[in-house]
């Protein structure tokens, strides 16, 4: 079963929600978030990176920063101000991009279901960053960004989510960046009927957010160590954002190469044609699972290999990166580790591919890869099967906000 749980949500009102409510902190680095929060006292970027506030040299994990965090916590409940809910309550989370909408429940979900893998993952985290998160989480004694959980959906928690959105919203705005966000308070008869529901759904997933979650059991491990048990306490639950499979959008996470291992365009084009079938591509975005395209010498190439070489019952080798991976960046140009090569980047699909060209046509890389984006059966699929994700597999798109729902522990 999956447990969800209401929470007194720490948040904005309405007319400052859009002014408080800022990008995931792992998606900027604190070049970027300084100058996202330079004309907004308000953005949660001080929060959620407080650096930004600090000296240029800073180590970035040093104790001022996290100190720094927390005064800037206080200070934000103060200017914006913030407010606690009276009464825990579930909330219904919508995104809209463009044409692409996806409501989810933003809920508590279980320490322990995540320490039992009733939670799956199928990313493998970074102590650093887990280290990170973690001392961010107990300097604040709060959660303040949401993990990222979808589940196969269910008609009769789709119909509550859809009830819910017919109530005065809590927040309403578009972010800069085109993406609406709405939340809505659900009503505690329906709040009493999705606990039910969720009680029915088996497994949960993490689609984003490892190192949120990751860091909250740490967190609760450290918690928990200095007292007597509590098993009600507020840190055996984290912050979630809950959406059905089927409303998910993926988007591809792009590799480009910064040099070619010592080789010609031509020479290493001639080596990619003993692994592939290589023609002129129709677009630079790949049409298919299975194709690749690649931007090199100023012009695409489709990349596919002979139908008898791919392994469909294999979930992990079958995924067009490892397949990229395992005949291109490893055998050819050296790069065993992409996590630590400095050599590769990777560029999130959200930029397109003229940013792609560009990067070559500067002469900022040698090559570029447009790769077909994973779907949520495979991620499932992953997980269930207890196995890891090649790093930077995903790029799930639209985003949600920090800020805008916190849980305090």
């Amino acid at each position: 079963m999956a447990i969800i749980r209401p929470f007194k949500a720490l948040r904005p009102q309405a007319e400052q929600a859009a002014a408080v409510s800022a990008v995931p902190y792992d998606v900027v680095n604190t070049i970027e978030a300084r100058a996202l929060a330079a004309d907004n006292p308000l953005s949660f970027l001080h929060v959620s990176r407080p650096e930004i506030d600090l000296p240029d040299a800073i180590d970035t994990y040093s104790d001022a920063v996290y100190e720094k965090a927390a005064s800037n916590f206080e200070k934000l409940k103060s200017e914006a101000p913030l407010f606690t809910e009276d009464s825990p309550s579930l909330y219904v989370y919508r995104l809209q991009m463009g044409e692409h909408t996806q409501a989810g429940i933003a809920a508590c979900c279980s320490v322990d279901e995540y320490d039992s893998d009733i939670i799956r993952k199928h990313e493998r985290t970074r102590k650093d960053k887990e280290d990170d998160r973690t001392r961010h989480i107990l300097a604040l004694r709060a959660q303040t960004g949401p993990v990222f959980l979808t589940y196969r959906g269910r008609d009769d928690i789709n119909d509550l989510v859809i009830r819910s959105q017919k109530e005065q919203p809590l927040a309403d705005f578009t972010a800069p960046e085109g993406v609406a966000h709405t939340i809505w308070r659900v009503s505690q008869i329906d709040r009493d009927d999705l606990i039910e529901a969720f009680n029915a759904v088996p497994l949960l997933y993490i689609a984003d957010g490892h190192h949120r979650a990751a860091s909250a059991s740490r967190a609760r491990a450290q918690l928990a160590s200095k007292k007597k048990t509590d098993g009600d306490a507020e840190y055996n639950y984290f912050l979630a954002v809950l959406f059905p499979s089927d409303q998910l959008q993926i988007l591809p996470y792009n590799r480009v190469v910064k040099s070619l291992n010592n080789m010609a365009d031509a020479e290493f084009v001639g080596e990619l044609s003993k692994r592939f079938e290589i023609a002129n591509a129709a677009s630079p975005v790949p049409s298919q699972k299975g194709e690749i395209c690649m931007y090199v010498e100023g012009r695409w190439r489709s990349l596919t290999l002979p139908p008898a070489t791919t392994n469909p019952i294999d979930p992990i080798s079958s995924l067009d990166v490892s397949v990229l991976q395992d005949r291109v960046l490893d055998p050819l140009l050296g790069i065993t580790d992409v996590r630590t090569d400095k050599r590769i980047d990777f560029v999130g699909g959200i930029r397109g591919t003229a940013e792609l060209e560009k990067l070559v046509n500067e002469g900022r890389a040698a090559a570029a890869f447009s790769m077909h984006p994973v779907s949520v059966d495979q991620l499932m699929a992953i997980a269930d099967a207890n196995q890891i994700m090649p790093p930077k597999s995903t790029w799930f798109e639209p985003k949600l906000r920090d800020g805008l729902l916190s849980h305090l522990i």
